[in-house]
């Protein structure tokens, strides 16, 4: 069992493991050369952003030390990581005393990127030996959730299952099994794709621009890209990486060699952000605005930014599944087109020649993939969208394969992995899916899969998840919530309530919700149909309410953005089971909003509750739900979402995304098995009337007049602020939650109809900004 943690190295990736180790409660001991070297190296983790951390407190959890004085603790933990600088002598001489130091049984782990992991053991004790194997983490190990776990023939089978169960479930990490070979696997199969795209920059066919245009998102890509994401690595962390697949494979020739315009990079220190230039610099305009230009490979110079011209990429925005835009980009003849084929196809060939060397199953290439790059396709999935045999009728002569045509249509030679599924008539490498990497995740796609879809909609979908416990999944665009969203929630707590013990509302998507249909809105607002909205809002509330007030328990599971109506819908739920990374609010003010879809009251009622005595002063209650939603405050992390009031004591996080869904339906369980019982409509909600809406309104003012916020500012303020104090009532009283739900709707209602909400509303639509005015 592992209690605690002790990382060697304290730069930019050992400072982080050990940040995510603290993230998930384990006491961690951070050690470098000294202890200063090490208090340096956390303090520059906690200043990086994205953080780290989940909240500035968790950095508590780490102590530290030095190499010098301190290498008798390791002794005391359990797992102790190696992530000091890509030197095997340095890391060889630094092991020899760890194997001193550690107790027999703890585990050594190295997070090398590429140095051979049996290498680095060799003269090491016995014990050593079976408690040794790799644990390659991804940059930054809070959020890429790929680590790659190298045994040798060595190491202890229940050592790679201890670290397995522990990073997967504790760390939230998802694992693959890679050989002992250079780089392991997602480091080499990516390096190979990005020199391909290097060459073609330096030979000036495209712009630093066009080739991130062509490799973000549109592509499955993260919006990176190709050239931003290689500033935010570094560079000289990719020449390392290259030069060491160079020197280690020279079967592969000029692979991984990179082109002299990177080489000429280097040398002037144009490694990426950290030195302030690299493929990108970000320069001072006249106004003092920030502007970023980019580099001319052809010239060495940087230029102002230029928009790509590929219109193809446009057209491509309309297709929304994946597949079939790669597909149609890929065979475009384009620029686009051209790009893809001279690139993307050497690197699925490439692939497919190396994966019987470097990883045991085409599933875990496909998989590193995903989670250690956040490409939506894995190679072979790409393989079978493409086609293989215009994969390979496309792929010109790279350096890496072998040149000699196997097929009068191809131009390279198909590697064994593609042959035999040519030889058996198949037409790809699998019939469905990528199959998931574990029973528990991906439980929704697999009921899905066998028919268990109870009702659907546009907006939303009811699944049987098994077990007695029924699913609203949400699948709008951004899943934001509208009509037929709210219609599905509402018929699935009475569906859950005839024949299901229980029910979750959760999904697969990147982000919960984005909140309520804003362009639905605005349409009803501009044309005056205030009967329409009325009704759309007592709509909202009523299925908040029933999920609340549900004959069976009710399980929210929020990831990603989980804003405006889509926090109000979680903060009704009887749990909330949230991903670490749910980044949770009540954002409506930032278009001229409150939240009325029960929203406001709930963290109100959140915020009294925590009342010491019936007598104590209101305000200081009042006033953390007014700043909470009054600054559109949205936590950075599930956990940081318990300060914040979103999640209760009695709710939970899960480190792992693709858990979460499993997490929430055994969560569901147990509460049907602890006696779930509805909860009662408190009747008695105390307000604190005309004195707390003085105070509030005092403070409005005070920032008006300070110029700190504007005058449209002020009455979304003033809106609010009625609705917390409960309106002009005298000091004492207590109401209802349907008259808060009356106050919430009738200030909403108002402020559909001012013109500078509308604009608000409209500014954000169109360009994903808040206005202020």
């Amino acid at each position: 069992m592992i209690r605690s943690i002790a990382v060697l190295g304290a730069g930019t990736m050992g400072a982080q493991i050990a940040a995510h180790c603290a993230n998930a409660g384990v006491p961690t001991l951070l050690l470098d050369l000294d202890r200063d070297v090490a208090r340096d190296g956390l303090k520059r983790a906690r200043a990086l952003k994205p953080d780290p951390f989940f909240t500035a407190d968790v950095a508590a959890r780490i102590s530290i030390g030095g190499f010098d004085r301190d290498l008798n603790r390791l002794g005391d933990h359990d797992w102790i990581i190696e992530a000091i600088v890509e030197r095997r002598d340095l890391k060889q001489a630094l092991l020899e005393k760890v194997d001193g130091a550690r107790r027999a049984g703890s585990i050594v782990s190295s997070n090398t990127s590429g140095i051979s992991i049996g290498e680095l053991a060799t003269g090491r004790s016995e014990d050593f030996r079976r408690h040794w194997l790799g644990t390659h983490f991804f940059n930054p190990p809070r959020y890429l959730p790929l680590v790659e776990i190298i045994p040798t023939p060595d190491t202890d089978p229940a050592v790679v299952t201890t670290i397995r169960e522990f990073a997967h479930r504790r760390l939230g990490k998802n694992l693959v099994i890679a050989k002992d070979t250079p780089n392991f696997i997602a480091n080499h199969v990516a390096l190979y794709g990005l020199v391909r795209l290097f060459e073609q920059l330096a030979a000036g066919r495209y712009t630093v621009e066009d080739v991130d245009a062509i490799t973000g998102p549109i592509l499955g890509r993260p919006r990176g890209a190709t050239c931003r994401t290689a500033d935010v690595v570094g560079l000289d962390v990719l020449a390392h990486v290259a030069t060491n697949l160079t020197e280690r494979m020279p079967d592969k020739g000029d692979a991984f060699r990179l082109p002299e315009f990177i080489e000429d990079m280097l040398r002037r220190g144009w490694i990426g952000e950290k030195a302030g230039r690299g493929f990108y610099e970000r320069r001072k305009g006249a106004g003092g605005e920030s502007e970023i230009y980019a580099i001319d490979p052809v010239s060495m110079t940087y230029r102002p930014p230029q928009r790509p011209q590929l219109p193809a990429l446009e057209s491509a925005r309309a297709i929304e599944d994946v597949r079939e835009r790669v597909r149609t980009l890929f065979h475009g003849r384009d620029r686009v087109g051209e790009l893809l084929r001279a690139t993307l196809a050497p690197t699925l060939v490439y692939t497919a020649l190396v994966t019987p060397d470097i990883a045991f199953s085409k599933d875990d290439v496909d998989r590193v993939m995903r989670w250690g790059f956040g490409w939506e396709l894995g190679p072979f999935e790409l393989w079978d969208a493409l086609g293989i045999r215009e994969v390979l009728a496309a792929t010109p002569a790279a350096p890496g394969l072998r040149a000699a045509a196997s097929l009068p249509e191809g131009a390279v030679t198909a590697p064994p992995l593609v042959q035999e599924v040519l030889d058996s008539g198949r037409a790809k490498f699998r019939e469905g899916t990528l199959p998931p990497a574990a029973p528990e995740f991906e439980i929704l796609r697999s009921a899905r899969d066998r028919q268990r879809v109870v009702k659907s909609n546009g907006g939303a979908s009811l699944i049987d998840l098994g077990d007695g416990v029924l699913a609203v999944e949400f699948h709008s665009k951004m899943n934001a919530i509208g009509g037929d969203t709210l219609a599905m929630l509402s018929a699935g707590v009475k569906e859950a309530g005839r024949n299901f013990a229980a029910l979750v509302v959760g999904n697969d998507a990147p982000n919960f919700s984005a909140g309520a249909n804003l362009m639905l809105l605005l349409l009803e607002s501009q044309e005056g149909n205030w009967e329409e909205i009325d009704l759309m809002v007592r709509a909202f509330q009523a299925a908040t309410l029933g999920l609340r007030y549900s004959d069976v328990p009710v399980i929210a599971a929020p990831a990603g953005l989980t804003l405006g109506g889509g926090c109000e819908v979680i903060l009704h739920a009887d749990r909330v089971r949230a991903a670490a990374e749910a980044y949770i609010g009540l954002v409506e003010v930032g278009v001229g909003l409150i939240p009325a879809g029960g929203g406001s009251k709930e963290l109100l009622l959140r915020s009294v509750s925590h009342l010491p005595q019936s007598k104590a002063d209101l305000l200081p209650f009042v006033q953390r739900a007014f700043e909470t939603i009054g600054f559109a405050k949205v936590s950075t992390s599930g956990p940081d979402a318990y300060r914040l009031g979103f999640l209760r004591d009695q709710d939970s996080v899960t480190m792992n995304r693709d858990r979460l869904l499993y997490d929430a339906k055994m969560l569901a369980l147990d509460r049907v098995r602890e006696g779930y019982v509805k909860p009662t409509p408190p009747t008695a909600i105390p307000v604190g009337g005309e004195g707390i809406l003085a105070a509030l309104n005092l403070g409005i003012h005070l920032a008006w007049r300070g110029g700190r916020i504007s005058d449209h500012d002020a009455l979304v303020g003033r809106k609010l602020a009625w609705i917390l104090a409960g309106g002009s009532l005298p000091h004492g009283t207590v109401v209802s939650e349907p008259y808060l739900l009356d106050l919430e709707r009738e200030a909403f209602l108002s402020l559909c109809g001012e013109p500078k909400t509308q604009a608000r509303i409209q500014h954000t639509l169109k360009t994903g900004q808040t206005l202020r005015h």
